[in-house]
Order: C-alpha cells, then sequence, then structure tokens
C-alpha cells in the first residue's frame, strides 16, 4: 500500500515570490500564525462566528481560545483547501495562487484568493459572519519597523492596506529578508465586505465579542508592527446560510511591490506591471471580476497535473508534486526585462540568497521544460547577457549573478575580491559544472522546443563552454560542484559525468543547426570521455564518488541527460547496473547521495531513478521521499536537503530546486514509445 502524504511539513498558503511567500508550519491551521518561509511570523487571524459563538480558524490562541474543529486538509498544486466544523456549520478555507505556467500575466499577478465557503449541517437558518485581518508584518523585514495604512473603495474593490514608512526600495541583499516597499492588501469585492484599520486588541475582541468591527483605540500612524498597540488591516464577511445551504465569500490576499529585481543597476517592474499606468487597484480589481474563471482554470490545472502523475509514478508521486509546485515557482520572480522581454530570477532561499544561480537553475528545470520552456529562457538570457559582458572575464559561466534582489554581477565565493582572469579561482567557483550545466540546459531547451534558434544566438558562448570541457572536464580537479555542502573534491566522477552530458549536448545542438563539423568533433570527444568515464570510474556494482577512490560510490545523477536527450553516449545495460547498485544503499527516508554520509537531496533521487525505466525503483524513491515529508521533525517549506536515517533537514528549504522531481514526468514525455529508453521523435 503506498504512502501518500498525510501531514506536510509546512503548507503554502499565499506563495506568490520569494518576499510574498507564506505558509502554515504546523498540523493545524489554528495551532500557529501563518509565517514566511524564513520562519517570521506574518499573521492573518480568521474568526467565523456562528449564531453568536466565535470559532477561531486561523491564528494562534492569544485572542480567542476556541478553535474550530479542522476536519481536513488537501495540498493541490495551485490550491489548498482545509475543513473545519464550526458548530453546526461547515467551513471551507480556501487559498488558491494561481501560478499557471501557461499564462505569464496571471502567473505574474501577485494575488492569492482566500475563499470561505460556509455550510449548514442541518435544516435551520444560521447567522454566520467571518473576521478576517492581517497584520502590518506582510509589509516590513523586521518587526520593529513602522507602518502607515489607507483603505480603498474603488474600481468596484474595497480594500486595507499597509505600507512600510521608509519605502526604502531594493535597499540591500540578502537571503534571510522580507520586503520593506510597496504595499500589502487585504481585498474584496465592494458590497461583499467591510474593512476597516483598526487596533488589533479591539478590532479581534469586539467582532468576537459583538459580531461587529471597531476602529476604537486605533492610534495615528506610523506604528511599530510589533508594539501593543499593533494596527491590523481587516475585514467583516456576511456568511448567512439557510436551512443546508451555502454561502460564499472570496478575499484577496496580494502584495504589490512596484518595483521587483536590480538587474545590472537598472531597476525592473514587476511582469504584470510592465505596461504604462499598470497600478494596484484596477489590477486588484480585475482578479475579483476573473475570480470564478481562475479558480476553474486551477482545479482544472491541479487535476491534470495529479492524473499525469499518478500515471507516472502513482498516487504518491502526485502528492508530491503537488506539495512542492508553490514552493517551486514562487521561489523566482518574474520581471520585465529592460527590452520588454520576461525575466525569470531563481532567489536560493536558505542557502546563500543567490539569484539566477545557474545550477539552481539545472535542478529545477525538468518542471519548466515540462510546462512551459519561455520560463527556462527567460532564466538563461541574464546569465548568456552577462557572461558575454566585459564584467565576465572567465571561460567557463558564472555561478549567479549577485544576491536576491540585486541582480548586480556574481558574488559567490571569492570573486566578490574582484580577482583577475589571471588567476587561479578554480577552487571556490563551480567551473565544469557551470559550463556542463548551460550545455545541458541549452540542449534540454532545444529538445523541449524542436529547434536550436535559442542556442544558435548563443553559439560563441555555447562553443567556448564545450572547449573549456574538452580541456578540463574529464577528470575535474579540486573545484566544487552543486552539491557544494560536501566540500571541494577533485577527480569528481559525477562531475565528470555532467562535462561528458554537456559535450554530448552541444554536439546535438550542433547536429540540429547543420554545423556537421563541429558536431562531430563534439560527439567524438564526448564518445572518447565516455569510454574512459566506464573503463576509471566502474568498481564493483557501482561507480566510484572519485576516480582516484577506490571502495566510494556515489548518486550519478547528472546521467540522466544521456536518457532525455537521446545521447546514447552510456550503454542502457550501465545504467540499469547502476542502479541497481543504490537498492541495496537505501535507507529509511531515501538513499544518500555518497558513501561520505547520509544527506541526500530527493531530486538527485528520483534523476537517479530514471537513469533507466524502472518504476519500482522509482516508486520506491517516491515512498521515501513521502515518509521525509509525513515524519521529518522540522516543520518548514520542503527541504531538498536532510539525512536519510533520521529525516532531519540540514539548511536548505522553499528552494526551486524541488521542481527536478517532475523529472519522472519529463522522462515519461520524451521517452516513452522508445523500446530502449531514449526520447521518441519529436
Amino acid at each position: 500500500m503506498q504512502t501518500r502524504l498525510h501531514r506536510p511539513p509546512a503548507v503554502p498558503l499565499v506563495a506568490i515570490d520569494p518576499h510574498t511567500s507564506v505558509w502554515s508550519k504546523a498540523d493545524r491551521l489554528t495551532d500557529d500564525w501563518p509565517r514566511h518561509w524564513t520562519g517570521s511570523k506574518m499573521a492573518l487571524y480568521g474568526v467565523l462566528r456562528v449564531d453568536g459563538v466565535a470559532y477561531r480558524f486561523m491564528g494562534g490562541p492569544e485572542w480567542l481560545a476556541l478553535a474550530a474543529e479542522q476536519t481536513g486538509l488537501r495540498v493541490g498544486a495551485t490550491r489548498t483547501h482545509y475543513a473545519f466544523r464550526c458548530g453546526p456549520v461547515e467551513l471551507a478555507v480556501i487559498f488558491t495562487t494561481p501560478l499557471l505556467p501557461d499564462d505569464l500575466d496571471l502567473l505574474s499577478r501577485p494575488v492569492t484568493y482566500l475563499t470561505l465557503r460556509a455550510r449548514a449541517l442541518d435544516a435551520r437558518v444560521h447567522r454566520v459572519s467571518a473576521y478576517l485581518d492581517m497584520t502590518g508584518e506582510w509589509a516590513v523585514n523586521l518587526p520593529h519597523e513602522r507602518v502607515v495604512w489607507a483603505l480603498h473603495d474603488a474600481d468596484g474593490v474595497v480594500a486595507a492596506s499597509f505600507r512600510s514608512e521608509l519605502q526604502r526600495v531594493l535597499p540591500e541583499a540578502g537571503d534571510h529578508r522580507r520586503i520593506e516597499w510597496g504595499t500589502a492588501f487585504l481585498a474584496a469585492a465592494t458590497g461583499a465586505a467591510h474593512a476597516i484599520i483598526g487596533d488589533i486588541d479591539q478590532c479581534r475582541d469586539v467582532f468576537a465579542r459583538e459580531g461587529r468591527l471597531t476602529a476604537e483605540a486605533l492610534r495615528a500612524p506610523p506604528r511599530k508592527v510589533d508594539y501593543t498597540s499593533d494596527p491590523v488591516a481587516a475585514m467583516l464577511l456576511p456568511l448567512d446560510v439557510e436551512g443546508n445551504g451555502t454561502a460564499v465569500r472570496t478575499v484577496l490576499v496580494a502584495y504589490d511591490d512596484e518595483w521587483s529585481v536590480e538587474h545590472m543597476r537598472v531597476r525592473l517592474r514587476p511582469w504584470w506591471r510592465r505596461h504604462e499606468g499598470a497600478a494596484p487597484l484596477p489590477m486588484l480589481a480585475q482578479a475579483l471580476r476573473e475570480a470564478e474563471a481562475v479558480l476553474t482554470r486551477c482545479d482544472a490545472f491541479d487535476a491534470g497535473l495529479e492524473a499525469r502523475a499518478t500515471g507516472v509514478g502513482g498516487p504518491g508521486y502526485a502528492d508530491l508534486l503537488a506539495l512542492t509546485w508553490r514552493q517551486a515557482v514562487a521561489a523566482h520572480k518574474l520581471a520585465a526585462g529592460a527590452d520588454g522581454q520576461p525575466l525569470f530570477f531563481s532567489k536560493e532561499n536558505f542557502s546563500n540568497g543567490c539569484i539566477a544561480t545557474v545550477d539552481v537553475a539545472y535542478p529545477s528545470a525538468p518542471l519548466f521544460l515540462l510546462h512551459n520552456p519561455a520560463l527556462l529562457r527567460a532564466m538563461l538570457d541574464p546569465v548568456f547577457a552577462y557572461c558575454a559582458s566585459p564584467d565576465w572575464p572567465h571561460p567557463f559561466p558564472a555561478h549567479d549573478l549577485g544576491t536576491y534582489p540585486l541582480a548586480n554581477g556574481q558574488t559567490y565565493r571569492d570573486f566578490q575580491l574582484k580577482r583577475g582572469p589571471d588567476e587561479n579561482i578554480v577552487e571556490t567557483q563551480m567551473p565544469v559544472e557551470e559550463a556542463g550545466n548551460m550545455l545541458v540546459l541549452a540542449a534540454a531547451l532545444a529538445r523541449a522546443e524542436g529547434h536550436a534558434g535559442y542556442a544558435e544566438r548563443h553559439w560563441v558562448l555555447l562553443r567556448q563552454w564545450a572547449d573549456y570541457l574538452v580541456q578540463t572536464g574529464f577528470d575535474p580537479g579540486a573545484q566544487l560542484c552543486t552539491d557544494d555542502f560536501s566540500g571541494v573534491l577533485g577527480h569528481n566522477v559525477n562531475l565528470s559525468a555532467k562535462a561528458i552530458m554537456g559535450l554530448g549536448g552541444l554536439a546535438m545542438l550542433a547536429a540540429m543547426l547543420g554545423r556537421d563539423e563541429e558536431a562531430r568533433r563534439y560527439r567524438a570527444a564526448a564518445e572518447g570521455f565516455a569510454q574512459g568515464w566506464l573503463a576509471r570510474a566502474r568498481e564493483g556494482g557501482a561507480t566510484r564518488l572519485a576516480f582516484d577512490q577506490p571502495g566510494t560510490w556515489s548518486l550519478k545523477y547528472n546521467l540522466v541527460w544521456d536518457r532525455l536527450l537521446g545521447l546514447s553516449l552510456f550503454p542502457e545495460v550501465e545504467m540499469r547496473r547502476e542502479q541497481a547498485s543504490y537498492r541495496a544503499r537505501t535507507e529509511p527516508f531515501g538513499v544518500p547521495l555518497d558513501g561520505r554520509g547520509t544527506l541526500t537531496k530527493p531530486e538527485w533521487m528520483l534523476w537517479a531513478a530514471c537513469l533507466a525505466e524502472d518504476r519500482p525503483l522509482f516508486e520506491d524513491f517516491v515512498q521515501r521521499i513521502l515518509r521525509y515529508a509525513n515524519e521529518t521533525p522540522n516543520r518548514v517549506p520542503f527541504s531538498d536537503l536532510y539525512f536519510t536515517d533520521s529525516g532531519r533537514k540540514m539548511g536548505f528549504q522553499a528552494r526551486s530546486v524541488v521542481g527536478g522531481l517532475h523529472v519522472g514526468l519529463l522522462a515519461h514525455a520524451w521517452c516513452s514509445g522508445s523500446s530502449s529508453g531514449r526520447p521518441a521523435k519529436s
């Protein structure tokens, strides 16, 4: 019997982008306050009043002890469904963030729909009203900062909003940060709700006691958000129900950041704001007008993804992809480039805060290759531009473009010391890693789009990086790979595999472009490396961690591209032999990355399970990852670095690399219909 997701480590509530990313990190929505992915409180508070009795359905117990009974929780890709019992009334609380990959305007719209549906459980009429509030914590980086506020009633929208007093726009870079510019909104359709700004104690207590809103005791702005007289943006929504009847109200939780990213010293607007005159109230009005259609589309998307994932890896695989969808997409910001093109910037959450990291785009790529390759192009465009500029003097690609939200040039390791091109920086960079990544991603993009036009535009750089791999990639010197938490390693066999995949990918691209001589040259290099790799790496039933370290092993997840791209550089029998060695090394929560310890990364586990078609192995790994999700003691958005023996995480959380879990769907889409497991022809 398959394990299903029954206790997520954290539940996505309002997951829009790296700054507006709020989760429930508890078993019940009433056990704790909603929190930013970093752990900082970003409070939403909810109370349902039924026939004069107040039940708290969201937020901690400080203001109201009586909690609604949570009777259900279901996490879909774009929607989170909670169910509560409030005496004679059932309450559904649904958070929907429409991160639909085929609609960039909708994906970039900074709105989460919060739907409340009350249903009478008997034949009686019930007087029902709901109270929702948002604190100023949503608009500041640190809780001692001060906010100002406003009420709005225009364009068919009633809203209450908070802004940080100082409005320090894109002030500095960092990992453990929230936002301190722009405006947070709690909004609804005019006539569907009453909105005020009120004192936190008076608002919450008076509604619970009397069922009304009050602005009593509200002190003048600006106010600190952690002070005894916190202001709240509060809404009252009527939800009276007839016998066995239902009433529904929808509220918007939104954040207009106005400016999203600084790219090469130029401030960029969020994608939805790219046109002159775009403003938040019309945006909120449009979101409300389209609510029914958007929610229907989200339901259809979630159901479609669930069906596809179940067919490939069982219902547990569907649960895993649903849990991580909003995390993967919301760890990016979609901005409008200086030339009007979409640019999709990732943030390395709880890692080092880097922006546009190449070896973060690489593991996340399966999600975007499947659902919209244009988003992968939007990730790669800034990297190609930077590496083609005089600011990047090295023969291999950059690791990143800075630290979020400032994409002004690489900051990884010692590059900030401004070392020159003749100095040895190999040990503090990832030269083979990033060269292989960019070549593989360019090849995968061509496979997804059916042509190599994108690669042709960047051919000079791609060929330069391939030549670098020809010189250095087969037996890499001491350097980091994407698993940099493991430290510098020389003669890394898996890194060598990545170089081989990169060279094979460039040969594929050259053939697609009719560059026959280059295709033959790089193909010959890749084939020669592959033969040497097998001769030096094989040992017993596995392949070594490093060429010069007998008795070692590691997951060779990079080799999955041999199958996905149809490169045929390695015999399938070798891939099956490699997979068989992993079966003997599994632990309760998965298979470790290598023999040095019990750390693993779940996306690499599934990539390794896809080296050849092996559904039992794939489903076994899915089950172990789900066991981690259900049992880990770390209540944070899904961590992609944890111990396979204990289920404890190490560092990483809320990162976009979980998009790599879609590799099973990608392999099914690209490799079905071919007995060899190689991609079917486009």
